[in-house]
């Protein structure tokens, strides 16, 4: 009898411990216990991501511009004129159609309401064509991440009032049907950055990296260093972009190009927020970031790291293939989000100007 009570015992306290353990893990439902990960920020646990990260430390309480404030300093501007030596220009916007692969349920619609859509006018008998799309306008194509698209829901979705953002800013703030009162895309400045290519899928010898596959700060020192340009300074307000060759399926097969991606993990998320202080960021992927991430917690957390704790805006799906093949890592990046009020994003064609 004791020692059926013995073991009865210990089989408690096993199951207490068990208990115990499962408590601890890092989950949505208990990220304190996140602690320690990649993308926790500092000592505390106040939000999902560590340490709160409001107001901004560089641009104060009230900003909603982030890193584009860069683009107000005529230094930066002025040494990304610098890289326009040859004058070629490289397109790095892919065109927009039906076909292109899209996120999750968004869909690219162009229609053309008649032909000729209206006229004639005039003696000279005038007549015009215009179009309808019908499209998640900010999140698609080779698109750009504004300060509105990703927060953290400290307290869970139901509660608006920590629901965070850039600086701070809850959803109960921010939100509105016709769009967001706060961190609009129309609060960003142009941007006129030096642009640095950093071509790992040239560095690895292979048309397209696999998907899964984390970009490392070795492998950009590598990259830099197979590019000539192994002791480069980066500066504050330089536009960084990762080739990795993912974009050889887009439409060719967007199932593949959909289902993850190679790209950076946190490792390097953090050296382009602390280090290099990177005014735009991008890639030939749809995330930038790494997917499916190691750490099974992530869920975007290069986004989040980057964009909501930041500030630092990011171009996806870009089309950095000419770059490459004519060895051009240095160039000026030239993008104007289109100031649609209230948009979490925007399409819209970047340049690279040599």
């Amino acid at each position: 009898m004791l020692k059926l009570k013995m073991a009865a015992a210990w089989i408690g306290l096993s199951c207490l411990a068990l208990a115990s353990a499962v408590a601890q893990d890092c989950s949505d439902k208990n990220w304190k216990a996140c602690k320690g990960k990649p993308w926790i920020i500092g000592n505390s646990m106040d939000t999902p991501l560590g340490d709160e990260w409001w107001p901004h430390k560089l641009w104060g309480k009230d900003d909603q511009a982030g890193s584009t404030n860069w683009y107000k300093k005529p230094e930066v501007v002025q040494r990304a004129l610098a890289e326009a030596k040859t004058g070629k220009v490289y397109r790095l916007g892919r065109v927009y159609t039906g076909t292109m692969p899209t996120f999750g349920d968004r869909k690219f619609v162009l229609r053309i309401p008649g032909g000729p859509t209206g006229g004639p006018f005039g003696a000279n008998i005038l007549v015009y064509n215009d179009e309808f799309i019908a499209t998640e306008i900010g999140q698609i194509g080779t698109q750009f991440d504004g300060l509105a698209h990703i927060g953290i829901a400290i307290n869970g979705a139901a509660d608006k009032s920590e629901i965070r953002y850039y600086n701070g800013v809850t959803q109960l703030e921010m939100e509105g049907s016709t769009g967001m009162r706060k961190n609009g895309i129309e609060q960003l400045h142009p941007i006129t950055a030096r642009g640095i290519l950093i071509d790992v899928a040239a560095l690895k010898g292979v048309d397209a990296m696999d998907a899964g596959y984390e970009i490392t700060l070795a492998d950009v020192n590598a990259a830099l260093d197979k590019q000539g340009m192994k002791d480069f300074k980066f500066m504050p307000g330089d536009g960084v972009f990762f080739r990795t060759g993912w974009g050889k399926h887009w439409i060719k097969d967007n199932a593949k190009y959909n289902g993850g991606e190679p790209g950076i993990g946190m490792e390097v998320a953090k050296w382009l927020s602390d280090v290099v202080q990177a005014g735009v960021v991008g890639a030939d992927t749809w995330a930038t970031e790494v997917i499916p991430n190691k750490e099974p917690g992530c869920a975007f957390c290069i986004h989040s790291h980057l964009l909501t704790r930041h500030g630092i805006v990011n171009q996806e799906n870009m089309d950095l293939d000419g770059l490459s093949a004519d060895k051009a890592y240095r160039f000026m990046y030239v993008y104007s989000p289109v100031p649609i009020g209230g948009a979490t994003g925007s399409p819209g064609a970047p340049l690279a100007i040599r």
